[in-house]
Formats: C-alpha cells, sequence, structure tokens
C-alpha cells in the first residue's frame, strides 16, 4: 500500500500539466483523488487514474465561484467520507506592464491564484479541524520570490500565496494540519514547448542544473508533503528549480 494509503485529496487545476501530475502522483501513492478543473475538463485524467485501480472523482470546479467550491467539498465528503490533503493548484497568467496592465487584468489574476485559495483553505477547514488532521499544499511560483517584468499581477499572487500559507500553518498547527507552499521554476509545459531552441537554451542557462523541472518533479514534492513523513514540517516554502533562486 501507498504512503497515502485512505487518504482523500482535492487537486484543483487537475487536467493538466502540474496539476494532473499531482493527481497521478498523489493517486499512486494510495490517496483518493478528486479531480478538480472547469467544465469536464478533469474527466480524462480522472480516467487515467481509474485505469490503475485507484480512485478518482472528477469534479467540474471554477475557483473564483464559492457555490463551486463548497459543492466540490460536499461532493468529496459524501463520496469518500473525509478530505485529508487539498492542492490549490488552479492559476492564470495575464501577463502585461504594469503601465499597460488593465484592472480587469490585476483582478483575475488575484482571484484565481490568491482569493480562490483563500475560499479553497477556509472550505476544507471544517472537517480538517473535525479530524484533526490534514496537509494543504499551496503552489505558488519562483516568481513571487524574485518578481518578474510583465507579471506584476501573478508576483503579487504568488507572493501573497506564501505570506498567507505562513499565517495559516500558525493558526491551524495545534490541529495536525500543515499547509505549506511548493514554488516552481521554470518547468516543462505546452507554453515552454512552443519555444525556438535558443528561447529555451536562454532559460537553461539561467538554471544552474542545466534543464528545466518537469512537471513530476514539483508532484513528487507535494506528494511528500502530504505524507506522514512531513508531518513536522509547516509554514515553509518548498523550492523546486534547479538552484535558479536560492
Amino acid at each position: 500500500m501507498g504512503e497515502l494509503a485512505g487518504r482523500v485529496a482535492i487537486v484543483t487545476g487537475a487536467s493538466r500539466g502540474i496539476g494532473r501530475a499531482i493527481a497521478l502522483r498523489l493517486a499512486s501513492a494510495g490517496a483518493a483523488v478528486v479531480a478538480g478543473a472547469r467544465a469536464d475538463h478533469a474527466e480524462p485524467v480522472a480516467r487515467e487514474i481509474g485505469s490503475t485501480g485507484a480512485t478518482a472523482v472528477p469534479v467540474t470546479l471554477d475557483v473564483t465561484e464559492p457555490a463551486s467550491i463548497a459543492g466540490v467539498v460536499q461532493t468529496a465528503l459524501d463520496r469518500l467520507g473525509r478530505i485529508d490533503v487539498l492542492v490549490n493548484n488552479a492559476g492564470i497568467v495575464r501577463d502585461q506592464l504594469l503601465l499597460r496592465m488593465k484592472p480587469e487584468e490585476w483582478d483575475a489574476v488575484i482571484a484565481t491564484n490568491l482569493t480562490a485559495a483563500f475560499a479553497c483553505c477556509r472550505a476544507v477547514l471544517r472537517p480538517m479541524v473535525k479530524q484533526r488532521s490534514g496537509r494543504i499544499v499551496n503552489i505558488g511560483s519562483v516568481v513571487g520570490r524574485t518578481g518578474n517584468a510583465g507579471q506584476a499581477n501573478y508576483a503579487a499572487s504568488k507572493a501573497g500565496l506564501e505570506g498567507f500559507t505562513r499565517s495559516l500553518a500558525l493558526e491551524v498547527a495545534s490541529r495536525g494540519i500543515t499547509a505549506n507552499v511548493v514554488a516552481p521554476g521554470m518547468i516543462e509545459t505546452d507554453m515552454t514547448a512552443a519555444l525556438d531552441e535558443r528561447a529555451r537554451d536562454g532559460l537553461r542557462g539561467r538554471i544552474p542544473m542545466g534543464r528545466l523541472g518537469t512537471a513530476d518533479d514539483v508532484a513528487g514534492a507535494v506528494c511528500f508533503l502530504a505524507s506522514d513523513e512531513a508531518s513536522y514540517i509547516t509554514g515553509q516554502v518548498v523550492s523546486v528549480n534547479g538552484g535558479m533562486y536560492l
């Protein structure tokens, strides 16, 4: 049996990329996964998990809608009886230089990347407090630590996520609940795959380990923080960036 056998995990933004890898990794460790994404986009990863014999429940989730979040939490409790792990992975970018950034571009990124994490954490805290255990892992970014031109909204949302997580960790530690951040660096995604080789070489040149990370690199860190082995780790930022930012 895996180290997460008997646990139930909710993963937001689970349809592709890092979210998909996290859902698959948690399932391979024995967790039943509630995979959330817009529309029916979580169904393929749920089928993939189900084909291995593990349990997965695909759910439609809009993290900017409190009613949608409440529905997913209730589905997890009704179908699986508990919630042990929450991974806040859903996120968007609306890149623009600040001089040209529209208020709606700022608001959309903060709403999806930061306010939604608050709403999802708040929604799972009651069952976690009741069972006196839980793992919350928020997906940050190296940009939240370094800043990045053209991404003031994104960097602010991810930096805010770190402060939010530290504060939450202090509030719930006595209830057996941990809260941590995993902050990826440059990760192989659909966007980076579309870059030409010169651009990819430029990215690799900024990383001491000489390669872009993979979604599985991030998923491994999340799975560790969700496990009993990380029971004494809380309020921390785990950087998965190949040494890009130390």
